[in-house]
């Protein structure tokens, strides 16, 4: 709840920051104290169980020790996101302070999808989340590629909406309860009655579309490729592990009663996700894109906690959250200074800038799951979890050997780093800061630190 307030609020006041501040990194900071603000009154909560500013929802919203937790990764990454990226954000245009009002109105939706108990809120959460990046998308106006992702996402993201509403309208129609509310959606443990399944089946397209599982990804690679590099850091992280959030919430909460009957679909999902991911990044030449191709192999993942649906599927997302989040928000950090996106552009990056090699190696070893990196955990949980709902064993082996796959095209980037010769002027020597150069040793110690010891994170599930 505090979450919620906090986040529209300082939306407004970036606003109004970018009416009245002359200077384009005022904004910046505005934006960082407004987000270390907001991880600390969700701390608050999460600590006491209390908001700070009580208001009766009328149960339309719930906060538990699983969302507060999930919120405080979301808010942890996206204060390193503004503290990585914020002076990047500050060169796509002259709008600041409105680019920053946007993020933070993302933020509300963020909040609004984690906390939803009522699939009227999850359509609000959903849309609050969505709108400003349509307009974040294409906020490069110059850049004919920004122009048509803006378009293209718009147009996917309206389409996936109306399938939304569709199968929210059958759900209501069929549950006889007659109640938006997902904990009265009351299905027992028969056979689903045809509108309930085709209510179910909507919903499950609908947020396919929004975490880019396969087949309703296609979208995903043109939007995060012509979007600007900075924005298309948050988009792929934050926001998708939101989606994925949502997802869980509702199938968990309105639908697990016939988990058996629905798993199924699931299970081609996630695998089509995997392979289409992970084979298609294999042929991609430029970094970015084939980060764009990754983050649909890791989405694939990411399903398994859908598929097996028990507590260490949520300990499991939580700690995928975190990991995925902050390598891939580490490796667009050092992307976006970058003037060449190719393979060979990373050519001899460990010998021309040391620091920036060997975070990128970090980061790169934690999304392919290698051990001692936070991204091995998150992979080790899922599969886990998925071995304790025994079913359809097969899926784990799978997901293993698409694992293996993964390492192929994020491990070409790290021969490029090492093994090839260096490659001048890829970066600006101006853009590198000390204060940058220290956080991503940061970032990379702490994606080590969690890869160890991921009790850290998953003990604030039963605070």
């Amino acid at each position: 709840m505090n979450a919620i307030i906090f986040s529209a609020t300082w939306g407004i006041v970036m606003m109004f920051s970018g009416v009245f501040a002359k200077s384009k990194s005022t904004p910046r900071w505005l934006a960082i104290a407004g987000i270390v603000l907001l991880f600390i009154v969700n701390a608050i909560e999460l600590n006491n169980g209390q908001p700070i500013f009580f208001i009766d929802a009328k149960d339309m919203v719930r906060i538990n020790s699983f969302n507060l937790t999930f919120l405080a990764v979301v808010f942890g990454c996206t204060l390193l996101y503004f503290l990585l990226c914020g002076k990047d954000v500050e060169k796509v245009g002259e709008h600041v302070g409105e680019y920053f009002a946007l993020i933070f109105f993302v933020l509300c939706g963020v909040t609004l999808v984690a906390t939803y108990n009522t699939l009227l809120l999850l359509f609000i959460g959903i849309e609050i989340l969505s709108i400003p990046l349509y307009i974040l998308t294409g906020s490069d106006k110059r850049n004919l590629k920004s122009n048509e992702a803006a378009l293209k996402y718009f147009l996917m993201g309206a389409f996936s909406t109306g399938i939304m509403l569709m199968g929210i309208a059958f759900i209501y129609g069929a549950n006889p309860n007659a109640s938006f509310f997902i904990n009265n959606i009351d299905l027992g443990t028969g056979q689903l009655s045809v509108m309930m399944a085709s209510g179910l089946v909507f919903l499950l397209i609908s947020l396919s579309f929004k975490v880019s599982a396969a087949p309703f990804h296609f979208w995903t690679p043109d939007v995060y490729d012509g979007a600007p590099t900075v924005f298309t850091s948050f988009m792929a992280t934050i926001v998708k592990v939101a989606a994925f959030f949502a997802f869980i919430r509702l199938f968990e909460n309105a639908f697990g009663k016939v988990h058996a009957q629905w798993q199924t679909l699931i299970v081609v999902i996630t695998v089509a996700t995997l392979l289409i991911g992970n084979i298609t990044a294999v042929f991609q030449q430029s970094v970015k894109r084939m980060l764009a191709y990754s983050s649909i192999a890791q989405a694939g993942f990411m399903l398994l906690a859908l598929f097996a649906l028990n507590d260490r599927a949520k300990e499991g997302l939580v700690l995928y959250s975190a990991a995925y989040s902050l390598a891939t928000i580490g490796i667009f950090a050092i992307l976006i200074k970058m003037s060449d996106y190719t393979v060979e552009g990373f050519n001899g990056l460990g010998k021309s800038q040391p620091v920036l090699g060997l975070t990128a190696t970090i980061f790169l070893l934690s999304l392919t799951g290698i051990p001692l990196t936070a991204g091995f955990q998150s992979k080790f949980y899922m599969l886990l979890a998925a071995v304790e709902n025994g079913h359809h064993f097969w899926i784990v082996i799978a997901a293993v050997l698409f694992a293996a796959i993964s390492a192929y095209y994020y491990f070409r980037v790290l021969q490029a780093i090492w093994f090839k010769p260096v490659k001048e002027n890829v970066i600006a020597a101006a853009d590198l800061t000390k204060g940058f150069k220290i956080l991503l040793i940061l970032t990379a110690i702490f994606i080590i630190v969690l890869g160890i010891y991921p009790e850290i994170l998953i003990q604030w599930l039963y605070h």
